[in-house]
């Protein structure tokens, strides 16, 4: 797909201004070059290009709201006066997988005062001897190159634009141990209740058990005192009694 219709078909019936981020990868630009983006994009603020076949940036227009441009992995070796000069508020430039072969095209970025990070991956010019050192010292404005300061330590999710989806998961997670904290609790409160079922039953149990035992042996001191057979003879007993009188 060609540039033009790809920028007709990410509009989405939507009109150039309203438009604040724009996705062309993977397109295909005519003669290298950019097309089909003007300067009704007034609130752009970010612009993806990668892989579309750039050898120029000679047509960006003038986008003095944009902050992030990708160009990485086209044909680009110079040029880069352009982007000083119409996208002034510019702070982070991917030009990874490019041709550039010597710091001195990198120059006219030190007309770029917001610039904070520049990656330059897989160019020719990362193989040059103190190639971090010469681009720290040429764009004193850059905070990271290629993902890190100049001290080696790497950035935080591009500058810290990550933070909120980071605190939103630990949120998520934090959430999550709690519910299995409550879920555990429930299970080990159902467990004593079950518990203290058992111990009930089993008191049930054992007095209905005792009480029987009790019934039955009233049940037969009540049989032995109306025994016919010992009424009988203490009947007897007390007629010898009456004879021994006599």
């Amino acid at each position: 797909m060609d540039m033009k219709k790809r920028v007709s078909l990410e509009l989405r019936h939507r009109s150039p201004t309203e438009v604040t981020e724009l996705v062309l990868d993977n397109c295909r630009s005519s003669e290298g070059k950019i097309e089909g983006i003007t300067e009704e994009f007034s609130n752009l603020e970010l612009l993806s290009l990668i892989n579309v076949g750039l050898t120029s940036v000679a047509d960006v227009p003038k986008l003095d709201k944009l902050k992030k441009l990708e160009l990485s992995d086209n044909r680009i070796s110079g040029g880069l006066e352009v982007l000083a000069e119409r996208l002034v508020n510019l702070t982070h430039l991917n030009l990874s997988g490019n041709k550039f072969k010597d710091i001195s095209t990198l120059e006219p970025l030190k007309k770029l005062p917001q610039l904070k990070s520049l990656d330059l991956f897989n160019c020719e010019v990362t193989n040059l001897a103190d190639y971090r050192e010469s681009i720290f010292k040429l764009l004193p404005q850059l905070t990271y190159l290629d993902g890190y300061d100049i001290d080696d330590c790497e950035a935080s999710d591009s500058d810290g634009e990550g933070d909120g989806v980071e605190d939103e998961e630990e949120g998520e997670s934090e959430d999550f141990e709690e519910e299995e904290d409550e879920d555990e609790e429930d299970v080990v409160a159902e467990d004593d209740d079950d518990d203290d079922s058992g111990d009930d039953e089993d008191g049930e149990v054992n007095g209905d058990v005792d009480s029987e035992e009790d019934e039955e042996d009233d049940d037969e001191e009540d049989d032995e005192d109306t025994s016919p057979t010992k009424g009988e003879k203490r009947k007897r007993e007390d007629e010898d009694e009456d004879d021994d009188d006599e």
